[in-house]
């Protein structure tokens, strides 16, 4: 049994009232494991026919499943180096699903490292619209980067910047927002017995501080009619439903909406707020004896109603586009290479710097002075008049979308050779006088590319990415 802090007791006995033995028992209980798959690259339907160990739906989220992560190790598959799944606690799955993305939309994840609501906000877009992922810490951004392109995910921003320098580049511009809020984790107590010694050290006064920064912040954001989905990992009122009032005190034209049920989740507790407001009943809690996953809180809410310029150019911006009419001039060997690609790339779109080549959004501000980790679909290097395709773009074709593909099944031993960066003999699959560019792909889902020649790939696997045997 683990030893939870006398004052956290006390404060669950209060929240909880004739729940709380039910609550304490759950710690003598198993952690949950779960996956969440990617719905930019295969249907739900199409993974559970492939899926190569045992798995069961989890009932409130419609891509979500449980797996045993005692026994088996999914991280370790092809089909995790394909992005084929996320790897994510279940109830940590909820907030980038309740959240109601449409196509089109302008997306912010506020803290998105390590990425597992960023991966499923850009799975939802379907290529459309554009999601600006960002984390304060530089290098937990780099994490949510790699996850981002394992994903295959093109229309995305990653940044690394303080959530109220945003505020400057971004006024009332996103149609959606997420904030999954650094927070006390009470929550993953259960999961992970550090948070114990870390919440000792800071506890929810001092998150609590961070969370309304952040939170107003965010407001100022997002577009009237826009909605801002609020969440913590912990069980403390101060970050949870105080939180949420002081937010509808600095900001009025807020309301606080329902979100999609489910039997397990149990609903905000106005008296855990200092006003004792009733709509905080449409708030969500999630507590691990009622639900097979951890604790979460949840808040939807919109701001006023929808004003009446577009998505596609909001009044007042400065769209980075080609205005001045003429075709734009494109390097010969990228245009050579996209020519090899069964999709249509927008000039204006693809934007040039050094030797890196990207595919940007569409409808963005100037955004000098912003910290990147990357802007856009990193497309590939120039290198003396020859262009060298990115790891990015790999993950992002599909693999009728790229006209030279090696396509090897799960049980051949070379896709284990490729992901550890080794030369494969392929001289079973191609031509003597084929030659370029591949695309290597594990039944049919892409890997990354290689360079072909006299039956011989040279293996371009992003070395960061590689197999490692432990």
């Amino acid at each position: 049994m683990i030893n939870l802090p006398n004052e956290f007791e006390e404060k669950m006995k209060a929240l909880l009232g004739d729940e709380f033995e039910d609550y304490i028992k759950c710690y003598d209980e198993p952690r949950y494991y779960g996956l969440r798959v990617n719905t930019e690259k295969i249907s739900v339907e199409d993974f559970v026919k492939i899926c190569p160990f045992e798995i069961t739906p989890i009932p409130w989220i419609d891509n979500g499943f449980y797996y045993d992560g005692e026994k088996i190790s999914p991280a370790k598959h092809p089909y995790y180096f394909a992005g084929l799944y996320y790897l994510q606690e279940p109830s940590a799955m909820t907030p980038a699903n309740r959240i109601p993305i449409e196509p089109g939309d302008r997306v912010l994840d506020v803290c998105a490292a390590p990425g597992g609501k960023a991966t499923e906000l850009g799975a939802r877009l379907n290529s459309t619209g554009v999601l600006i992922a960002n984390d304060l810490s530089n290098s937990r951004a780099r994490g949510l980067l790699k996850n981002i392109e394992l994903f295959g995910l093109g229309n995305v921003l990653v940044l690394s910047e303080e959530p109220g320098k945003l505020v400057n580049y971004f006024p009332e511009y996103f149609d959606k927002i997420l904030i999954d809020a650094p927070c006390s984790g009470e929550g993953m107590f259960r999961k992970d017995r550090k948070m114990v010694r870390a919440w000792e050290e800071h506890g929810p006064a001092f998150f609590a501080k961070i969370q309304r920064s952040i939170i107003t912040q965010a407001a100022q954001m997002l577009k009237e009619g826009g909605m801002l989905l609020y969440s913590t990992c912990t069980f403390s009122p101060e970050e949870n439903e105080q939180t949420i009032e002081f937010l509808l005190e600095e900001f009025p034209q807020f309301a606080i909406c329902e979100v999609d049920g489910y039997e397990g989740f149990s609903a905000g507790i106005p008296k855990a707020s200092l006003t004792g407001n009733e709509d905080l009943k449409k708030t969500v809690r999630i507590f691990p004896h009622k639900m097979e996953g951890e604790g979460h809180f949840i808040a939807l809410l919109k701001k006023g109603e929808e004003n009446c310029f577009s998505k596609e150019t909001a009044k007042g911006e400065k769209i980075l586009r080609n205005k001045n009419g003429k075709e734009k001039k494109l390097p010969e060997e990228l245009t050579e290479f996209l020519k090899k690609i069964n999709r249509i790339f927008d000039p204006d779109r693809i934007d040039i710097r050094g030797e890196n080549v990207y595919y940007m959004p569409e409808g963005l501000p100037k955004l000098n002075g912003v910290r990147f980790l990357r802007s856009g679909l990193l497309l590939g290097e120039l290198k003396k008049r020859r262009f060298e395709p990115s790891q990015a773009l790999a993950m992002n074709l599909k693999k009728e979308e790229y006209e030279n593909v090696l396509d090897l099944s799960v049980g051949d031993d070379r896709v284990i050779k490729y992901l550890k960066g080794e030369t494969l003999d392929v001289e079973d699959l191609v031509s003597l006088q084929a030659k370029g560019w591949y695309l290597v792909c594990v039944d049919g889902y892409s890997l990354g590319f290689g360079k072909l020649s006299g039956q011989i790939l040279k293996n371009k696997y992003l070395p960061g990415w590689r197999w490692q045997s432990s």
